[in-house]
């Protein structure tokens, strides 16, 4: 919470430290030189800072230093600069053992979660001077924060021991729980938040408590839960519930991830920060670019592949070669030609420009561009026929090519667009929009990333981030209700999502829109979940449960000889135009379970490991 972060810091970080810590030794409740639990739950303002406490463990998730490696980069969504990839995402590298950072990074994350929540749960009751409302509507909150680790948890691991008491070092010694108990278990601790009369549906956008925990959170989670479990009807119950709550759709869907619009009414979880030193999240400055306020360093390049998805606005869908004839046929060096700007020549004299023109047109031949397609006046309108007409939410999420951006990393905001090659100079015409991979053509992120000077600085980025929203709540209806083979009130439900979008026709609108029955409409929900939360971290436990993620990250049995063309190799981050990169190498089915922390076997040998690693 905002409020909540600007608690007394030495308070805060002493109880909240006091009840985990920062060590490998994450049930650790005893170090000696901090406060005891017994001692917090004397006071309501000692232990209200514990509850804090369990809000602040997923704030840190999206600091620079912890949150870096989000996890839509493990889907087709978008993939890690090369720079980056080799220590940040074995999983995809093909590299990953028992012993990688990431499993007992999260492992350590959700536990520390499970801990806190699991103490105010148990001890809370006995703070003598808290009102009994305040105390249920604690613990019911702990309840939803609880599910929340067990849910993800749960996603990569399919069993994970159950604790719902605080456990001291060298007493968690349980052994895995089925699958099936975890689910059950956090159904259980989102019932008891929906149960609890002190805590509300939602609150008002100019309520001091907009931002904790609500009902309507709760629902949201178990209606996520019985979709795992294929209890649809349960689902579609739950999130029914959601909508006769007041969480409405933000007329504005580009508006809505900026901090001026971020108390809104769509928003039913986020994560809140402020741009105060160590309190602001990281998505401006590993989705933004070099011209972003603070110079970012765009180390999440959105994927080729999955922009090329947005179909046209009327619902048809989009392919390159229907606007630029024979493109598929091409090497991807050739078909660079395509997004090159205008006015390059071999023969251009003159000003420091013209030298620049002159040198682009030899290292664009040198590169490989089939410079005989090459128009010197037209070429940046050709290619962008390629994305004018789209689906408006393409443009909202990403920079295109010879589309604009206000940046503010001068003591002035410019105008600056997107071209290839770049000559550059952040001050001075042409204002290229300049990256921290200048040397690669690609699509940029534009969703969450500060736009001149609505912050101060994109280290410690003010931008709430969104984790459940009123848009995700509908389309989950959509899919339990079109599981339920009830396929005509999901498209209602997919529609009103649409339907916020400008320009962007409805399903059951028009012959490229035209529902063909349950699986047709199984993959339009799938296909609009991707293009309405792409970059808000939602897509990977989708992908788990629908078991499309391998498919959809590493191209497995999926492409036909055709596609394969068009993509230049199964799988791999590229180029725009489809150079690749790298290429990501899968192991086996075993990897859609995460691997147990070595680290944590050893300590409890009770713990049994995922089949598959070793």
């Amino acid at each position: 919470m905002k409020t909540i972060k600007k608690v007394s810091g030495v308070l805060l970080c002493a109880i909240t430290l006091s009840l985990t810590g920062c060590s490998s030794d994450f049930l650790d409740t005893n170090p000696s030189d901090r406060v005891g639990t017994g001692v917090v739950w004397t006071s309501a303002n000692m232990a209200n800072a514990v509850v804090n406490g369990a809000y602040e463990r997923f704030y840190y998730e999206y600091i620079a230093n912890e949150g870096k490696v989000g996890l839509d980069v493990f889907t087709e969504i978008m993939d890690l600069d090369a720079n980056w990839s080799n220590g940040d995402v074995p999983i995809l590298m093909g590299s990953a053992t028992t012993s990688s950072g990431m499993f007992s990074f999260w492992w350590k994350c959700f536990y520390e979660e499970i801990y806190r929540t699991s103490d105010v749960i148990q001890n809370i009751g006995q703070v003598p001077d808290m009102p009994e409302a305040e105390k249920g509507r604690d613990i019911a909150e702990c309840h939803f924060l609880r599910a929340w680790a067990y849910y993800r948890a749960n996603c990569v691991w399919r069993g994970v021991p159950i604790y719902t008491e605080p456990v001291k070092y060298g007493e968690a010694t349980k052994p895995r729980a089925t699958e099936a108990e975890v689910w059950k278990q956090v159904i259980d601790d989102c019932t008891a938040a929906i149960n609890e009369p002190n805590l509300p549906d939602k609150y008002a956008t100019g309520n001091a408590d907009f931002g904790r925990v609500t009902k309507g959170a709760a629902y949201y989670l178990r209606g996520q839960v019985y979709l795992w479990l294929k209890e649809y009807d349960k689902a579609e119950s739950d999130f029914k519930a959601i909508t006769k709550m007041g969480y409405a759709l933000f007329s504005d869907y580009k508006a809505m991830f900026k901090a001026a619009n971020e108390k809104n009414d769509e928003y039913i979880f986020q994560y809140q920060y402020t741009d105060d030193d160590g309190l602001g999240n990281c998505f401006s400055q590993v989705y933004g670019n070099r011209v972003t306020v603070g110079n970012a360093w765009n180390n999440f390049i959105p994927n080729p592949m999955f922009v090329d998805s947005y179909e046209w606005a009327d619902g048809k869908p989009f392919d390159m070669d229907e606007v630029i004839p024979g493109y598929s046929k091409m090497s991807p060096k050739a078909r660079s030609v395509y997004f090159l700007r205008d006015n390059l020549n071999p023969n251009a004299t003159g000003t420091q420009l013209d030298a620049n023109y002159r040198e682009g047109y030899t290292q664009m031949t040198n590169y490989g561009s089939d410079m005989s397609k090459y128009l010197e006046h037209g070429n940046e309108a050709r290619i962008r026929k390629a994305y004018n007409g789209r689906d408006p939410r393409m443009e909202m999420n990403f920079i295109t090519p010879y589309s604009t951006y206000v940046g503010g990393c001068t003591s002035n905001n410019f105008t600056y667009t997107l071209r290839w090659p770049y000559f550059g100079s952040d001050g001075a015409f042409p204002y290229d929009l300049r990256t921290d991979t200048n040397d690669r053509y690609y699509y940029l992120w534009r969703k969450f990333v500060i736009e001149g000077r609505e912050s101060r600085t994109i280290w410690d980025s003010d931008i709430d981030i969104p984790i459940f929203r009123y848009a995700g709540a509908l389309l989950s209806l959509a899919e339990a209700l079109n599981e339920q083979g009830k396929t005509d009130e999901a498209v209602t439900y997919v529609n009103q999502v649409r339907q916020r979008i400008p320009g962007l026709a409805l399903l059951n609108s028009n012959q490229y829109t035209t529902v063909k029955g349950q699986e047709d409409m199984r993959q339009r929900i799938r296909r609009e979940f991707g293009w309405e939360l792409c970059g808000e971290g939602q897509m990977y436990w989708k992908e788990l449960r629908w078991g499309t993620w391998a498919d959809k990250k590493f191209g497995t049995n999926r492409l036909t000889e055709a596609d394969a063309t068009k993509r230049n190799g199964a799988n791999g981050m590229t180029e725009i135009w489809g150079t690749k990169r790298y290429t990501l190498n899968y192991n086996g089915d075993y990897e859609f379970k995460w691997a147990i922390p070595q680290e944590e076997i050893e300590r409890v040998p009770a713990l049994q490991q995922n089949d598959g690693w070793k």
